[in-house]
């Protein structure tokens, strides 16, 4: 995809209906961004669980901190998809600790917006100030000046893991079901009753 058809407000009711943003059609599509590496075959073999994401992602909390239902969520800052689901997210946020994982997937504006992201001094309020302008057609958040290597590494790192799990499109949820303990995951996003049945918690 192009990144000016997530620009334009009249297609985005459209782009939403799809669910997600293909990494493999973002690069057939004339993407930008760095390509992340294939995984090798042993990579390939590891699903997506609770417990590898929480050990190799790097993001940042949203919600209830002491919730011991965590909810860890791959998006790329430049995909309507997981605006969408960042949205959903938030009636939810008394209920769950979230762990939003940045990724750069769609162009070079995906990773510098999300190194911007988990350099912010208030990363919740940064990530609501993005989604709105990104929903608005506005482009998301401009790169910060106080922009970390960390942060930048952080994002590297994440796009690896993501591509090495063998997922494809974002945004991606891995949590464990509170009600079943089991783990569930789902690629797209979704709205609010999903996502709390996804999560095992009760709609608002």
């Amino acid at each position: 995809m192009k990144r000016n058809r997530f620009l334009l407000p009249a297609l985005l009711a459209v782009t939403l209906a799809l669910g997600a943003c293909s990494k493999t059609e973002e690069a057939s599509t004339g993407s930008t961004a760095s390509s992340a590496p294939a995984a090798t075959s042993e990579q390939a073999r590891r699903a997506p669980s609770v417990e590898i994401v929480s050990s190799e992602g790097k993001g940042f909390n949203v919600g209830s901190m002491m919730s011991n239902t965590v909810v860890y969520v791959f998006f790329d800052p430049q995909c309507p998809h997981c605006a969408h689901l960042w949205n959903a997210s938030i009636p939810l946020q008394k209920k769950a600790r979230f762990v939003w994982m940045p990724v750069g997937l769609i162009n070079a504006t995906s990773s510098a917006q999300g190194a911007t992201l988990l350099s912010s001094a208030d990363p919740a309020a940064a990530m609501a100030e993005h989604e709105a302008s990104l929903t608005a057609g506005k482009g998301g958040i401009g790169a910060g000046t106080g922009v970390t290597d960390e942060a930048k590494q952080s994002v590297d790192s994440n796009t690896k893991l993501f591509t090495n799990l063998g997922l494809e499109g974002v945004p991606f949820t891995v949590v464990k079901n509170a009600r079943t303990g089991q783990l569930a995951t789902r690629g797209g996003s979704m709205d609010t009753a999903a996502l709390a049945n996804l999560i095992g918690v009760d709609a608002p």
